[in-house]
């Protein structure tokens, strides 16, 4: 390797996203990686069979960085397509590459299948016109995504549904025998037309097009929010909320367990790069994160979680249902919720507090701790909560902001440690406060 190709390996980015292999002016090898540094220096420091076939044709490298895993395997996929590199096609035979396959049943309805071999198929009644979505390097990563996904587009593998619920039916995954049964009914017909949008909306976030399909539902949430149907834009405004939440989802930290707890090696190296960042020795025990959820300022509530020692204490979670009076007003609603949470100094104070927000949200939670009443003092041997280091997360620029800090940090640019504590976190908060904000909603409604 020579010394040019060296440096440029060097200033490689350490986040997720595709790199490029270059022979001259032509790319011979597309790859993604969720550390773009590593995963290339691999490539010359430990070569595959594979590898040995044309690493010494690169003469350069570039790269483009994305915010997940997911969304570095959507983009691989595309730009594969596109370009048709050279090492990547000749790999191509029927038991590579991964491909999703879309094909209709006999009353019209999607499904979703993952193939090896385009054109072709086993699937018993299956129509001939399957449109397919790839190639898709790793299967399991493929699987992974379309499971997230689905979460947000509930979808059918298969043509025929039995006649009562599945398992899928259960965990809200898929649609349903409904749409089979009555395919004739007028509601199953406006349960079809809706079915096959979301299907449409899947598909060109499959294709790279997801912030075609946020824009678009965002101006249909804020239609509904106009006519007052505020369940639908509920429903709406949790489904863009998924989505932005699953293509930001990353890697695992290694050593997480099933429940989402760390282990003790693993937490105390992340406590010591999160003292590092934050610019502080105290010792790190609490943290406790912030959201705030509600629809044009409808039944809002405010979440607060819990972690110990980098692992969720739900028993201390706490849920509070906004007082203030109700309108879109996010900044004085999290004022509310700090100053209540800060009138209960038996909880005990965290080292650290994380917002769902940006730099007006960090802002209003230090005047909250800054200004605090005498009588809020906490009692002796409690954490003084002069000493909270609060910072915020700003998931529209992907931004974290720190008390004491001008400038934020690219959420990219933290360590990989770090970004998946705080994207737990704040996932953990979103879920409590949403979950609260349906039963509120629900209440309101008589249901």
């Amino acid at each position: 390797m020579n010394t040019k190709l060296k440096n440029k390996i060097e200033n490689l980015p350490q986040s997720s996203g595709v790199y490029f292999f270059y022979d001259k002016k032509e790319i011979i090898y597309i790859g993604k990686a969720i550390n773009i540094k590593a995963r290339v220096k691999n490539h010359f420091m430990q070569p595959s069979h594979r590898d040995n076939l044309f690493m010494e044709k690169v003469s350069s490298i570039k790269c483009t960085e994305t915010n997940s895993e997911i969304e570095a395997l959507i983009l691989e996929a595309n730009l594969i397509k596109k370009h048709l590199p050279k090492f990547n096609i000749v790999w191509r035979d029927d038991k590579n590459y991964f491909y999703v396959a879309i094909a209709k049943n006999k009353i019209g309805l999607p499904y979703f299948y993952i193939t090896h071999q385009l054109n072709k198929s086993n699937v018993k009644g299956q129509l001939p016109n399957v449109s397919y979505i790839g190639p898709f390097i790793e299967g399991n990563s493929l699987k992974k995504t379309l499971k997230y996904l689905r979460r947000v587009f509930p979808y059918y593998t298969s043509g025929n549904h039995p006649k009562q619920k599945c398992t899928w039916c259960h965990l809200d995954l898929c649609p349903g025998p409904f749409l089979f049964e009555n395919s004739h009914s007028l509601k199953a017909s406006e349960g079809l037309r809706e079915y096959k949008n979301n299907i449409q909306k899947l598909i060109l976030v499959l294709r790279g097009q997801r912030k075609n399909v946020l824009n678009y539902l965002k101006k249909k949430m804020g239609n509904l929010a106009r006519e007052k149907k505020f369940e639908k834009a509920g429903k709406i405004r949790d489904k863009m909320q998924a989505l932005e939440r699953i293509m930001e989802h990353s890697h695992i930290i290694d050593g997480q367990t099933a429940s989402g707890h760390l282990t003790m090696d693993n937490w105390d190296k992340a406590k010591a790069i999160l003292q590092k960042i934050l610019g502080t020795k105290s010792k790190i025990e609490r943290i406790e994160c912030y959201d705030i959820s509600n629809i044009q300022g409808k039944n809002a509530t405010g979440s607060m979680v819990v972690f110990v020692n980098g692992s969720p204490e739900r028993g201390q979670y706490k849920k509070f249902r906004i007082r203030m009076k109700q309108k879109p007003n996010d900044i004085a609603m999290l004022k509310e919720v700090f100053t209540r949470r800060f009138m209960h100094p038996e909880w005990n104070f965290p080292q650290i507090m994380l917002i769902d927000g940006g730099k007006a949200q960090l802002n209003a939670a230090i005047s909250v701790k800054e200004n605090l009443p005498t009588f809020f003092t906490p009692v002796k041997k409690v954490v003084s909560a002069k000493n909270i280091k609060v910072i915020s997360i700003a998931k529209g620029r992907q931004e974290l902001f720190i008390e004491g800090r001008k400038q934020p940090i690219p959420l990219k640019k933290l360590p990989q440690e770090i970004y998946n504590l705080i994207k737990h976190l704040d996932d953990e908060a979103h879920r409590f406060a949403i979950t609260y904000h349906k039963k509120l909603r629900k209440e309101a409604m008589g249901l």
